[in-house]
């Protein structure tokens, strides 16, 4: 059943399109070359130096990060394995950029260029308002407590989730871990489905959390498709005010000129057949002290600066991985969009969808297997979470679930 959009370009009076317009002329900035690609995407490549992160007032003497940051090494115990698992059933991050439709013109952005989605007045016609274009919905709901330190996930607004978690009383540089792909069905378009990482500092229930965040994610109201698109987020207030999703705002900085954030991956994993996953890695470089993003196993996309943080300048302190919907109830019912494959985990592989191989990168910049993780699902008649630990995926969870259904009305 497709989705029905037309309620959400509603008739908007000359006021508010000029006022779309100038904000769209502050994000979307003059390319050198524009790329179309085959889902309707436009593609601007912009001069690194012009790009929107830039314009940020804590950013205004920002020099670009030109030094390649420390890459966290691994414990000398841990065992290096194969990242791209069994090649016949699981394909990993592919090279470096032939993973995003774009890319199938052969069209590349010039060196020096970055590739920026370009943002329409469609897109932030679909948002609530011009102020909640590019951001994640703000609410705050205690789930019922599995134990005394689970986290007070910053929910609400029907934000339903299926996580694995670190303690809170230890301090963290970083986290990686590689994620299943899949393009989950969503039923209403101001509904999401997303499978990332996070990495907190700050209180849950004040109003000064640092999040940053990175997966992959399918939001109709965002985009106008179903695809699954690579995103980040960031905010310093609890998502209030400051951050945005990829480069909606300012503050990211792009350094990679092959991989455009919020573009759509291809191909994605299909049920009991090939599945596609890809390595996320987030870690603050020790030397200059700015989050940066990293892809597979080396490939650098960018980085957070360390100016727009209070609480994650400094360390952070509870790190997560997993899986979020928005359930609207449109229907007085739970919605029916999926999570991850749309399956339980007890599917296991090939059916329900996974995060394997979970790490996190301590105070001396190296990487290790993350043990005793704690696991919370809000409600897991709809959507549920199982983790566990082997040599091959070190600790690993399967995740997700179909919402709607006779136990999840």
């Amino acid at each position: 059943m497709g989705l029905n959009y037309t309620k959400y370009i509603k008739q908007a009076s000359r006021l508010r399109l000029e006022r779309i317009q100038k904000h769209l002329e502050k994000i979307n900035k003059p390319p050198l070359i524009t790329i179309q690609s085959p889902d309707g995407d436009i593609i601007d490549c912009v001069h690194k130096r012009k790009q929107p992160a830039l314009d940020h007032p804590l950013l205004k003497n920002h020099k670009i990060q030109r030094v390649p940051p420390g890459m966290p090494k691994r414990l000398k115990q841990e065992e290096v394995r194969n990242s791209m698992g069994n090649e016949a059933t699981i394909k990993g991050t592919p090279r470096q950029w032939q993973w995003q439709m774009w890319h199938s013109n052969g069209t590349r952005c010039p060196k020096g260029t970055v590739p920026i989605r370009r943002s329409s007045v469609h897109d932030v016609l679909r948002a609530k308002s011009l102020f909640h274009f590019g951001k994640k919905q703000r609410g705050f709901i205690n789930p019922a407590r599995r134990r005394a330190d689970a986290p007070d996930i910053v929910s609400g607004n029907g934000h339903e989730h299926a996580i694995a978690y670190t303690g809170t009383t230890q301090e963290f540089y970083g986290a990686r871990a590689t994620i299943n792909v899949w393009d989950p069905s969503i039923e209403e378009v101001n509904e999401f489905s997303l499978s990332q990482i996070w990495i907190l500092s700050g209180s849950f229930n004040g109003s000064d959390l640092n999040s940053i965040e990175a997966g992959w994610q399918v939001s109709p109201e965002l985009y106008g498709d179903n695809r699954p698109r690579l995103f980040t987020y960031w905010t310093t207030d609890s998502y209030e005010a400051t951050g945005c999703y990829n480069l909606l705002c300012a503050g990211f900085v792009q350094t990679n000129s092959r991989i455009a954030i919020g573009a759509s991956i291809s191909p994605v994993s299909q049920y009991t057949a090939n599945q596609y996953d890809i390595t996320i890695l987030i870690w603050k470089d020790p030397k200059l002290g700015n989050w940066w993003m990293g892809l597979g196993d080396n490939t650098l996309i960018g980085y957070w600066p360390a100016e727009l943080f209070t609480h994650l300048a400094d360390r952070a302190t509870m790190v997560e991985w997993g899986g979020e919907v928005v359930n609207s109830r449109a229907n007085g019912q739970h919605t029916s969009t999926q999570m991850g494959s749309g399956h339980f985990p007890e599917d296991g592989f090939g059916k329900s969808s996974y995060f394997r191989n979970l790490e996190v990168v301590d105070a001396d910049n190296s990487l290790s297997s993350v043990r005793g993780i704690s696991t919370l699902a809000e409600n897991t008649n709809c959507y549920n979470i199982r983790s566990s630990y082997n040599k091959e995926w070190g600790t690993f969870f399967y995740y997700g679930g179909p919402g709607n259904n006779p136990r999840c009305p």
